[in-house]
């Protein structure tokens, strides 16, 4: 198994393709927020690779492909955003402003964490950019000195857990208006959590879509900023 895997072209892609539809199909079924799609399809995938013992290399060289398709992925996301850009110029400012906001606390919350924890710079810069999406986020880990690999785990693991729990914390919170909404989705949880923005509504989906260039762009700055703190 373990010579086919790395001798094969597609089999990463295969495995990887498989695991999420079995995730899909799990979603339908139970219809719950803990089946996410995305994080069934990494456990399978980690089972699997542990069960036949395969290296992660041997199965990353074939799976790889599916990383290219990122960037066009995210770039497509325009599309809702240009569907509701009337609102986006109405509120441009307030949109803008709460988007600042959330980054600065996002980045804000990591140094606070890093200091409780003693992190050092390498640990602490690994994190910070845990909430954009992954083409921004491991371009910036690696500029500042982060552990790239660590980098692209912490920013699924949170864009999952916005993805599973973001509605429900919204709910809790009361936040009723979807420009908000929205935001707030793809401002904490990037893509993954933008995916569950367009569940909730088109609008939601589309300041998400927004939220998550925004961010990106200002995370790329004040990444910079705050890596000095430590």
């Amino acid at each position: 198994m373990r010579e086919f895997i790395a001798g094969s072209a597609t089999f990463g892609v295969v495995l990887s393709l498989v695991c999420y539809y079995l995730g899909v199909l799990l979603k339908k079924k139970f219809n719950s927020p803990i089946m996410n799609p995305l994080l069934i399809g990494i456990v399978l995938t980690i089972i699997f690779l542990l069960v036949f013992k395969v290296d992660y290399e041997d199965y990353n060289s074939s799976a790889k492909y599916l990383s290219w398709l990122l960037t066009p992925a995210t770039v497509s996301l325009a599309i809702p955003l240009y569907m509701e850009l009337d609102r986006l110029r109405k509120n441009f400012k307030a949109i803008i402003l709460s988007i600042f906001v959330g980054t600065v606390i996002s980045l804000a919350v990591i140094l606070v964490f890093a200091l409780i924890f003693g992190f050092s710079h390498s640990q602490y810069v690994t994190f910070l950019p845990k909430s954009i999406t992954t083409a921004i986020g491991m371009s910036i880990s690696e500029e500042l000195g982060g552990i790239k690999a660590i980098t692209v785990a912490a920013i699924i693991v949170t864009g999952i857990l916005g993805n599973i729990i973001g509605e429900s914390v919204l709910k809790l919170c009361r936040v009723t208006d979807p420009i908000a909404k929205g935001l707030a989705m793809g401002t904490s949880a990037h893509a993954i959590g933008t995916a569950k923005a367009m569940e909730m509504g088109e609008v939601e989906g589309a300041m998400s879509s927004l939220s998550i260039v925004t961010a990106g762009i200002i995370t790329v700055i004040l990444a910079n900023v705050f890596a000095m703190f430590i």
